[in-house]
């Protein structure tokens, strides 16, 4: 996911794909435990993705509460 892309949500889209990014991560780490897990890369990447969404997130409610 680019950081374009991300910048153009709004803070509720945002939120919402923290969320789904959430659950993805936890459905990973569980299949992860189980062994199952095809692609390793894809935790790192969610886990990356996860945080761009959260950085882009917490600037736009520090502009939006005006500090």
């Amino acid at each position: 996911m680019k950081i374009a892309e991300i910048r153009d949500l709004g803070v509720s889209e945002l939120r919402a794909k923290e969320k789904d990014l959430d659950d993805l991560l936890f459905r990973l780490r569980i299949q992860k435990s189980m062994g199952q897990l095809e692609a390793p890369a894809k935790v790192r990447d969610v886990r990356r993705d996860r945080a761009k969404v959260k950085t882009i997130l917490r600037e736009k409610t520090a502009v939006v509460s005006g500090q």
